[in-house]
């Protein structure tokens, strides 16, 4: 009798949907499809964002920085996700003035043609962030290379994508290099190197600071070829369970690329080698 009471209601909804009892049983016991394994994945990354927006993202700028962060993934995707979550972005309805006054914020920092150009090395020097995981959870590392000699002058990691962050890797590349001022500091337009700790730290360098045009993501296009690199070389398909372990790793890597990786824009040297012909080639002359 207890037996009929349960499955009497399993029969009522096959009967609803024109199921028959088998194939609703096979579909509870079927695996997970690759989406919803991804889904699952990214779900939690989708909350990672939220979280360090403070709450404030929609799907829109959420998807916005997933791209930003290098995974290809649709608002439509992201919205359903939040929906699954439970997140949602706070409305803005009260600062209507908030495009204009991030238009004046940034009109601080302008995209310096110079930038594109370069001469030797020590001239303009270009950063970006990344995102890695250690076992599990999201870490986040800050680089700075020399765009003519494409050498990793710095790098930082940490916990939190914020200022404290990129400021540590500048802080690191003008201790291992010996700049003028004027050299010209190129990233794109993330609030990590456009608030006003980091930009107080290239004033006392003396460094001129640029930024990305709006929607011109190829104007930062060396740094995202670094990060793609890296990844693909060193670290696809490791897990790292230690913090420790992926600084060594990474350190291993940036070592390799600056002083034996073959660069056929650089006419097949490595960077150090580069520099130091350039060097050579210049108290010659």
């Amino acid at each position: 009798m207890e037996a009929n009471r349960q499955t009497y209601p399993v029969q009522m909804m096959c009967d609803l949907h024109g199921v028959s009892r088998a194939g609703f049983y096979a579909w509870v016991r079927r695996e997970a499809s690759e989406r919803q394994r991804t889904d699952e994945d990214l779900i939690e990354r989708v909350r990672q964002v939220h979280a360090d927006s403070r709450g404030y993202y929609g799907s829109p700028r959420v998807a916005g920085q997933l791209r930003l962060d290098g995974m290809n993934v649709g608002r439509r995707r992201v919205a359903r996700l939040m929906r699954l979550a439970g997140l949602q972005g706070r409305s803005a309805r009260l600062y209507r003035h908030s495009k204009v006054l991030q238009r004046a914020f940034y009109a601080g920092v302008p995209y310096r043609a110079e930038a594109a150009r370069t001469a030797s090395h020590d001239q303009v020097w270009v950063g970006d962030v990344t995102y890695l995981k250690v076992a599990g959870q999201w870490r986040y590392m800050a680089a700075v290379m020399d765009k003519h000699s494409r050498r990793i002058v710095g790098w930082s990691l940490s916990g939190r994508r914020d200022a404290a962050l990129t400021t540590e890797a500048l802080r690191r590349s003008a201790k291992s290099r010996s700049i003028s001022p004027g050299v010209l500091f190129h990233s794109d337009r993330g609030i990590e190197f456009a608030n006003f700790e980091f930009r107080a730290q290239l004033q006392r360098l003396g460094m001129v600071q640029s930024m990305n045009r709006p929607g011109k993501m190829n104007d930062n296009a060396h740094m995202e070829s670094f990060f793609h690199s890296m990844k693909c070389e060193e670290l696809y398909g490791k897990r790292f369970e230690t913090e420790q372990l992926l600084r060594s790793t990474l350190s291993s890597y940036i070592r390799f690329y600056n002083e034996r990786r073959l660069h056929s824009s650089l006419q097949y040297l490595p960077p150090a080698a580069y520099e130091r012909r350039e060097n050579g080639a210049t108290s010659v002359n």
